[in-house]
Formats: C-alpha cells, structure tokens, sequence
C-alpha cells in the first residue's frame, strides 16, 4: 500500500514561514482567485484563463497548500481539474438545473433542508476554504450576499425545537469548518440542548483543502458534542497527503467516526483501479468510504459527468476486489428533490419461492434455500413496531411491505381516472411532484 504524499509548498511559497503555513487563518487570507495569483503557481490553458476573466462565474478561491499539491506541468492534473475553472463551466446541457436537487423546495426555514422524516441539513454558512468547480450548492456558495445572519440561526434552532421528529442534524454550507470558533462551538452547544436531537453531522472539505485548520484544540472542542460524526471528501488519491492524514488521526484520536463523500467526475476519478487505491488509501488512514455521486445536473458541472453505468463499474470492481468496508454506495441522488437513491450492480438474477440464485464478484452462481417454514414478524406485539416514529407521507415502499398501505397513487391519479373531461396539463414546475401516499395526496 503506498504511503500518502508528502505535499510541496509550490516555489512562490518557498520563503513563507513554516509558522504562517500551517496557520489556518494564513492560508484563508492569502488564497489564489485570480488569473494573475494563479498564474505564478501554474502555466493556464486558453481554456482557464477565459473562465477565470469571466466576472459572473462562479467563485474561485484556492489555498495555497491545495494549489501546492497540483503538478504544475500537467494541463490534466486531477487536482487542478477539481479547482481551476475551464471555459466549459459556461455550456449549457439537458436538464441543467440551478437547484437540482430541489433544496429550497423543501426549506421550511432560510437554511434548513427537511427532506427526509428524521433528519434535516442545515446550512451554516455559504463560505469554503475553496470552490469545487461541479459544487451543488453554486447558486448561493461562495456569494457573500447570501450569507445566513443571526435571525436566520435562531429560525433554525426554534424549528428544530418544535420538530420532535428530527434526531439526526447534519451541518454542511459551504463548510462549517471555516466558521470562527466560537460561532461553531456556540451553533454546537444551541443543538445540544435540544433533548430530541442525538447525534451531530459534520460535512466538510476544510480538511482535503487545508489540514492545518485542523488542530488539537479544533479535536478537543468537538469532542465536547459526541455523538459527533464528520464526513470529509476526498475524490483522488493525489489528495491524500500526509498533513491530510495527521488531520485525521487526530480527528480519529478525539473520538470522531470519520467518513468519506466522493463524486464521480469525468477526467478525475472515472476509473475502476483508481478508486480502488483511493478507497485503499482512505482507510488506511482510518477514513470508511461512505458515499460516490454521480454528479449532479448543476450549471456548470456538464462536463464532470459520467454515465450512471460508470458508478456501477466502479462498484463491480470494488466488490470483492477489496475490504467490504472499503465499498462505498454508489448514489444518484434524485434531481427534483426526491433524495439518495443507492445503485449497484444486481447480484441477486432470480428466485422462486423456496430460493434465490445469487452470484459473487468473480460470476460464481449459487443458489440460497429459503426456509420452509418462517413465523412472521408480527408488528402488532412488537414494541418497536408500535412506537415507530414515521411522518405521514414518508413511509414509501414500507408502508407497502408492512401491511398499513395497498397502493402508491401518483400525484393527480384519481382526478385523471375520474374521466370528467378536465384536461390536466403537467406544467414544468410540477413536473417532479413526489408520489402521493394511499391517498393520491401531494406534499
């Protein structure tokens, strides 16, 4: 197993303190978002150097240790790919979307994301440490008028007050990790004293970007919040250097389960023998691989993008091939608004109703006898069952397995059916309506 890299400070930098590099607040200030800046660390492409003239792009900024890490003689560097910018952010594609993933829809309050029964993202603020060029949340990250204010902070916590429900906050942005201590650490205590709330997400890319931020003193704070769980995000193994690797350690050190996010990107890390060493590498450095996206239908991001069909290679060939904890979901998630959606190859070809046949990772065929007799669960004598805490609208295909419901309607069924000779016109802002439940109701 190779070890991580040992990062080099790019030749500008040569003369810089080793006292202000690994300051955090140092490499936030002196960040590169100009052609001019950018151009002292690498040699720009046509390409690049027309994005980075373009005033209404999205932002770039990039630290001076995440640029460091770019080989500044190779135009296809994955790394460079993923932060500098490209004339082909401008080209439009089929199904574009500004918010695909349809988060403002489902924003009960500024900054708060209530997709699913339990759970909901709240949004901290719209700044990082750098820009990724295929970001989701382009449409608001990175631009100082969208920033969340103390009103916006408080509307958050009295919603979640009165939303029982929700047990699972996961704080995302922008990137948490670049807020001021003490607004984190307060943001951390507020959702803490909220009894119904039992554990803490944090979603972040501080630490690919800039590992000093991480210090020990960082560790020992969020140590006061456990149950806390963080998510970096690493999509090639270019990114694993040491520094990466002492962030974690002391993450993991202080107790923190730590879980990796990657997204599948065309020219960055669309290869099978690729994301095998970086699923390797992650947890050699006690980091489990948790998610790979298929990249979002987001302005900008159209030449990011793979065939779904990608993913699944991708998938097939780490399955088996390497640690079954090093397999992380492949996930679409639902442009629309309709959530992550795991897909993966089908290792299950078919089944009668005493057995299934099943094949590994190699094409090995067996088959699996199913029990001839099995006393069913019964949910009315089982105390979960009875206690199960659900959202009406929620319960999807559950509902369907477990008896409460027999049918999914979708949205406007019964009024089409009805053959009253209304003519009903899908409009373009209704055209991913979720599924009503039972009823044929809508959200």
């Amino acid at each position: 197993m190779p070890t991580p890299i040992i990062s080099k400070r790019a030749p500008i930098y040569a003369d810089v303190p080793d006292e202000k590099w690994n300051d955090w607040r140092w490499q936030l200030s002196h960040r590169l978002n100009t052609a001019e800046d950018i151009e002292k660390v690498l040699k720009l492409t046509e390409s690049e150097r027309k994005a980075l003239q373009k005033q209404d792009l999205f932002r770039v900024d990039v630290t001076p240790y995440y640029i460091s890490l770019i080989n500044p003689e190779d135009a296809d560097d994955p790394v460079r790919k993923q932060i500098i910018p490209v004339s082909e952010e401008m080209d439009a594609f089929t199904s574009m979307m500004e918010d695909s993933l349809a988060e403002d829809r489902h924003s009960p309050v500024p900054g708060l994301v209530h997709r699913y029964p339990d759970r909901v993202l709240m949004l901290v603020t719209t700044q990082c440490a750098s820009y990724c060029r295929y970001c989701t949340r382009s449409r608001i990250v990175g631009d100082p008028g969208q920033t969340f204010n103390r009103q916006d902070f408080e509307m958050q916590i009295e919603y979640l007050k009165r939303t029982p429900q929700v047990r699972d906050v996961l704080l995302s942005g922008g990137d948490p990790l670049v807020l001021a201590p003490k607004i984190l650490e307060e943001l951390l205590t507020r959702l803490r004293e909220i009894p119904h709330i039992e554990i803490v997400r944090i979603g972040s890319r501080v630490p690919v970007f800039m590992p000093m931020r991480i210090t020990q003193e960082l560790c020992d704070m969020l140590a006061k919040f456990h149950p806390l769980w963080l998510n970096i995000h690493v999509n090639h193994p270019n990114e694993i250097s040491t520094e990466l690797a002492e962030a974690c350690d002391r993450m993991s050190r202080a107790g923190i389960p730590l879980g990796n996010q990657s997204v599948l990107l065309a020219g960055v890390n669309d290869c099978v023998h690729l994301q095998r060493e970086l699923v390797q590498k992650l947890t050699r450095i006690r980091v489990r691989p948790y998610y790979l996206y298929q990249c979002d239908l987001v302005e900008g991001a159209g030449h990011f993008r793979t065939p779904v069909a990608k993913g699944i290679e991708i998938i097939e060939g780490l399955r088996g091939h390497t640690s079954g904890y090093a397999v992380p979901q492949f996930i679409v998630d639902a442009p629309g608004g309709g959530g992550k959606i795991p897909v993966m190859p089908n290792y299950m070809m078919s089944m009668s109703d005493h057995k299934i046949i099943v094949r590994n990772y190699e094409g090995y065929v067996t088959t699996y006898e199913e029990p001839a007799e099995y006393k069913s669960h019964d949910p009315k004598t089982c105390k979960f069952c009875q206690n199960k805490r659900s959202e009406p609208g929620q319960t999807g295909l559950t509902g369907l397995l477990d008896g409460e419901q027999m049918f999914i309607k979708p949205q406007g069924f019964d009024e089409l059916h009805n053959r009253d000779g209304i003519q009903h016109r899908l409009k373009d802002e209704n055209k991913w309506k979720p599924l009503g439940i039972g009823s044929g109701e809508t959200d």
